[in-house]
């Protein structure tokens, strides 16, 4: 498999406006979500036989999502999951014959829902890790860096950024691994730590860079790519795309369902229903050769 380092993003007018709706936390919302551009999938009778008995028989694939991470996954006007990966998700799930049903959820609480037997899968731009591989199964799917944003006119290099605000989003790489590690190379140095100010919703960690909280955000580059094509002016990307990793779509580890995902996902890859959701949404820069699970070595 190789990983492809990401570009700016094209994105698609339909995409342009990052809605908000009214759906709590924890709410299940029916999936496959019929909008007219979604694009048709046939069922693939070979990767629908792998599916465990128990998920098969029950007609959906429950999926924990947290939607507030633009283009990837967001919410539309109705409240209900939209953004590529809820349309791969979806599309996914129709190769196995079953409907997608969503569950939002905040995104440290998904993998302890899956572990838990809450949710079947998790779609949430979860970066494949070796670490995530103790506890879950990750299904790997596309490839995505990190990417930093500050105030237009004041830049922020990632790697000269003691003694700043950072905005990350709680439970993430950037929050767990990349903001703290920069921190701490700081302080090695002699120099102020970084001050991570973290948020539940990648919406806010965002908000604190344009209302002037926070020096500069980090996320997933789409991620960062999107605030910035959406900020009206205030936001630019600061650096280069860095660190880039395999999303991966975690699952138990006693599922059973591995196989059944990767044959699904190999499908939609092989019939160019993959490249076309990516290219529908400006995000193909991050396909990947071949569908893998826990591809990850770091």
């Amino acid at each position: 498999m190789t990983a492809k380092s990401l570009a700016p993003l094209a994105l698609l007018a339909s995409a342009a406006l990052l809605l908000t709706g009214c759906v709590n936390n924890e709410t299940p919302s029916p999936g496959s979500s019929g909008s007219a551009a979604a694009v048709t999938v046939e069922k693939d009778d070979a990767a629908a036989k792998l599916l465990p008995e128990d998920v098969a028989s029950s007609g959906k694939l429950v999926v924990g999502t947290d939607a507030t991470y633009a283009p990837n996954e967001f919410k539309d006007a109705d409240g209900n999951p939209t953004g590529w990966e809820i349309e791969l998700a979806d599309a996914m799930a129709a190769k196995l014959g079953l409907k997608t049903e969503y569950t939002i959820s905040k995104f440290d609480n998904i993998i302890p829902g899956i572990t838990g037997g809450k949710y079947d899968v998790g779609v949430s731009s979860f970066f494949d890790t070796v670490e995530r591989q103790q506890q879950v199964d990750m299904i790997d799917y596309y490839t995505a860096g990190i990417q930093w944003a500050a105030p237009k006119g004041k830049p922020v290099d990632p790697d000269n950024a003691c003694g700043l605000k950072l905005a990350v989003q709680n439970g993430t790489t950037e929050a767990l691994d990349d903001g703290p590690a920069k921190s701490e190379a700081c302080v090695a140095a002699g120099k102020p730590a970084i001050e991570l100010l973290g948020y539940d919703t990648q919406d806010d960690a965002t908000a604190a860079v344009t209302l002037g909280r926070a020096d500069a955000l980090s996320a997933d580059s789409p991620v960062t790519q999107y605030a910035v094509a959406q900020s009206d002016g205030k936001l630019e990307t600061s650096g280069d795309v860095y660190s880039v990793f395999l999303y991966g779509m975690p699952i138990a580890k006693d599922s059973g369902l591995g196989e059944a995902l990767k044959a699904s996902l190999q499908s939609l890859m092989d019939d160019g229903t993959y490249t076309e959701i990516l290219k529908k949404w400006g995000v193909d820069q991050g396909a990947i050769d071949a569908i893998d699970i826990n591809g990850a070595t770091e």
